[in-house]
């Protein structure tokens, strides 16, 4: 009897909005490529986990893009779109707000802080102490913000996109694994090569590109565009390969502490996107291959002795490489 492992799944209704995934995400990255040069992979993952519902880690050098990045994807959307500086003397209440006394309406009066938007740019997360990033960790694990015992909704997108610089040191505070943990991905923008930093020369000899960028898509779009790839099938068989990788990560001399089952469900939902991305209602192992690394990565504690900071990538690596992959089978 003919089995097949990865796509025994009918195709979405037909009135569903954005049953071609390949076509959303090309009206994006052509939009994005107006600004941006090149990073087309970076993009593509970056949209991914916006499509997941999770937070992207960006750690790289200043001057790669990381805000330029964050600015074009939240103008591409028409979505509201929010800053931080994240400064040692940062407080809480700058981040999430505060109720500051009415003396005309004698009373408490709401200031809604930065996360009260669509898409928020923690920038150089790791200089604010641990207190004001934790202020964070309810924002982006409950998508809700309490001040004074009072819960409100930061915006709906929430997707937050935190920068760091991962070589200077020097008054940081770096997140701890419980804060890592609430980022889907962590990716980084990388240096351009001499014929992309031509083009960005070329590209922004006479102009600023950003200012002239205009929205594609609204967040009602981009609503049933999460609804759709949610609905991506996986099958059983590629579910016991993710479990496979993930159970593979925390076994080992080297390794300190694995992945959680917090881990699966992202590589799962990431997975599903990257595939819908693709034009593809049902997920292949090559999907899992794809996001496991910007997933699981930082998931991972590494033992002292490990040797560089990628240590944990390149695990996931050789773990990719071994973990033996399902395949269809046809009978002849």
């Amino acid at each position: 009897m003919e089995e097949k492992l990865f796509n025994d799944v009918k195709l979405f209704n037909e009135e569903d909005t954005f049953l071609d995934g390949k076509l959303f995400g090309e009206k994006i990255f052509e939009n994005i490529s107006r600004v941006i040069v090149g990073k087309e992979q970076v993009a593509r993952l970056l949209l991914t986990a916006l499509l997941a519902d999770g937070h992207v880690l960006l750690e790289d050098v200043p001057g790669t893009g990381k805000t330029k990045l964050a600015k074009t994807l939240a103008k591409s959307i028409n979505a509201a779109f929010s800053r931080i500086q994240f400064t040692p003397d940062l407080l809480p209440s700058d981040v999430t707000g505060l109720n500051v006394y009415d003396r005309q309406k004698n009373e408490f009066v709401l200031r809604k802080g930065p996360v009260f938007t669509n898409i928020l740019l923690a920038d150089e997360i790791n200089r604010a102490t641990p207190r004001t990033q934790a202020g964070l960790l309810e924002c982006m694990e409950e998508r809700q913000v309490t001040i004074d015992g009072e819960s409100y909704i930061p915006g709906t997108p929430f997707f937050v996109i935190a920068t760091q610089n991962p070589v200077e040191t020097t008054g940081t505070f770096p997140l701890p694994e419980a804060q890592l943990d609430r980022f889907m991905m962590r990716l980084s923008m990388g240096l351009p090569g001499r014929e992309e930093e031509l083009a960005i020369l070329d590209k922004y000899m006479e102009k600023e590109p950003l200012d002239e960028l205009t929205g594609v898509l609204s967040l009602e779009e981009l609503a049933a565009a999460r609804a759709a790839a949610g609905r991506v099938f996986v099958h059983k068989c590629v579910r016991e390969y993710l479990v496979d990788v993930v159970e593979a990560t925390r076994q080992g001399e080297q390794i300190i502490a694995g992945t959680s089952p917090r881990g699966s469900l992202a590589l799962m939902r990431c997975a599903k996107a990257y595939a819908y991305l693709d034009g593809r209602d049902f997920v292949t192992p090559d999907d899992i291959k794809a996001v496991a690394v910007p997933v699981l990565a930082h998931r991972i504690v590494m033992g002292y002795g490990t040797g560089t900071g990628d240590a944990a990538e390149k695990m996931l690596e050789r773990i990719l490489a071994n973990t033996p992959v399902p395949t269809e089978e046809f009978k002849r």
